[in-house]
């Protein structure tokens, strides 16, 4: 996992690990050089006691009087006073004070010759194999723990960055936890240096944001509302021509639909601006969405009606919490569109159910659908799926966005399907249920 923490903690543990085994070597090769240095110290104190021998000592020691690894000679001029039982008869190392190695017996070792009083001559040998044994041995022993210990840095690390970065956890969540519509600063008492500037950062990010949404919503409500004022006075205009004209004059009636239509959208760019959280979020309360359903269907029943389409509804009582203009608004742009883009004689078929612990709204048609390629864009604003299949259907491609809009500001989701009949789209919009209410 490519993470800050798990970075640092590498780097770290990395670095720890580098000097660890710098410290180790030198300890180790520290070890092994004062290891040697006793050992000579000993080989020193063993001639010096040989020197001292008044000449009470066995010719030839037996082996078992002496470690294994150590041999020695004691020499008076070139006659040998006594010796160990594996050192040789014949002189070990010709007679020059100091340390050296020489070879005997199948083992290398280590010599040391020092002269006494007179012409007395101590050689004593230890063997370099068992020397460098012992001496690793000692060693090991120094750095091993260092090495054992390295894993629980390791864990220990782990922890203490871990502990180190709580504040940006913190954060984090803080920002997580923030809604789509909470464009307020970010508020951190007393934070680290390091964050102080990516808090800056977001907050004067979220200050543009907000700017720009403010902008973009004045802008669509003072147009809106600025554009009702000419199209009212062209409908005056209009009724007082149609006293001049005849009743089924063509370019009036056609003035006359091109002003309804022009009407429709500055409302649908109303009921966008409306559905603002902030201004909606204080009139939730417990709906029946079935008896909602059922009041809009009865309303919009004429425009179905005069296409000779078949309108139905079914299911049960299911409440839900919700903003009751908003749903209204919601359930009338997906009639209008089952309406629009369903043939004369056609089937639109309103449900709503209690599916898998939600509150289910289904409207089908048997229109013309929408290809699975397109259903992921229809939500768009002004896009228009099947605009060039049915030019009888007018409309601005405001509709389904501001459906999809409102069952986001009600914690919906929504869903487009094929429909049951041969022909026509499904959508299904899933409410959370209100289950103090009522039921």
């Amino acid at each position: 996992m490519n993470t800050i923490r798990t970075y640092l903690v590498a780097m770290v543990v990395a670095t720890f690990t580098l000097f660890s085994f710098l410290a180790a070597l030198n300890g180790y090769q520290s070890s092994i050089e004062e290891t040697q240095r006793l050992m000579d110290t000993q080989l020193e104190n063993i001639s010096a006691i040989l020197l001292l021998n008044n000449g009470t000592l066995q010719q030839e020691l037996p082996a078992s009087s002496f470690d294994t690894n150590l041999s020695f000679q004691l020499w008076q001029g070139e006659t040998l006073i006594t010796r160990s039982s594996l050192a040789p008869e014949t002189i070990i190392k010709p007679l020059e004070e100091g340390f050296n190695y020489a070879n005997f017996s199948g083992y290398r070792w280590r010599t040391l010759i020092k002269k006494g009083d007179g012409y007395r001559w101590a050689v004593v040998a230890e063997r370099s194999d068992l020397r460098y044994i012992l001496a690793e041995k000692v060693a090991l022993e120094s750095v091993t723990p260092l090495f054992l210990w390295l894993p629980l840095s390791a864990i220990l690390v782990w922890l203490l960055v871990g502990i180190g970065m709580r504040p940006l956890r913190e954060l984090s969540q803080q920002i997580n936890l923030k809604r789509s519509d909470n464009l307020n600063p970010i508020i951190y008492d007393n934070p680290p240096q390091e964050l102080v500037q990516l808090i800056d950062s977001t907050n004067s990010l979220l200050a543009r944001l907000n700017a720009s949404f403010e902008r973009e919503k004045h802008f669509s409500s003072h147009a809106a509302h600025e554009l009702r004022t000419p199209l009212s006075v062209i409908k005056v205009h209009l009724h007082n021509l149609a006293e001049d004209l005849a009743k089924d004059h063509q370019g009036l009636a056609h003035a006359n639909a091109g002003i309804d239509r022009m009407h429709r959208l500055i409302e649908q760019i109303l009921d966008l601006n409306r559905t603002h959280p902030d201004i909606i979020e204080a009139n939730f309360k417990a709906i029946d969405l079935h008896k909602l359903v059922k009041q809009v269907t009865a309303s919009a029943w004429p425009q179905f009606s005069a296409r000779n389409q078949s309108l139905s509804l079914n299911g049960e009582t299911v409440f839900i919490m919700g903003d009751e203009y908003m749903l209204e608004t919601l359930l009338e742009n997906l009639l209008n569109n089952a309406n629009k883009y369903t043939p004369i004689d056609g089937e639109i078929e309103v449900s709503v159910t209690r599916t898998n612990g939600k509150a289910r709204l289904q409207v089908a048609d048997s229109g013309l659908g929408i290809p699975v390629e397109k259903r992921n864009h229809v939500f768009e604003r002004f896009y228009r799926a099947n605009s060039e299949k049915n030019s009888e259907a007018t409309g601005s491609g405001l509709g389904l966005a501001i459906v999809k809009h409102i069952a986001q500001l009600h914690d919906a989701t929504i869903n487009l399907n094929h429909s049951r009949f041969p022909s026509g789209l499904l959508i299904t919009i899933d409410f959370p249920l209100n289950e103090e209410s009522p039921q």
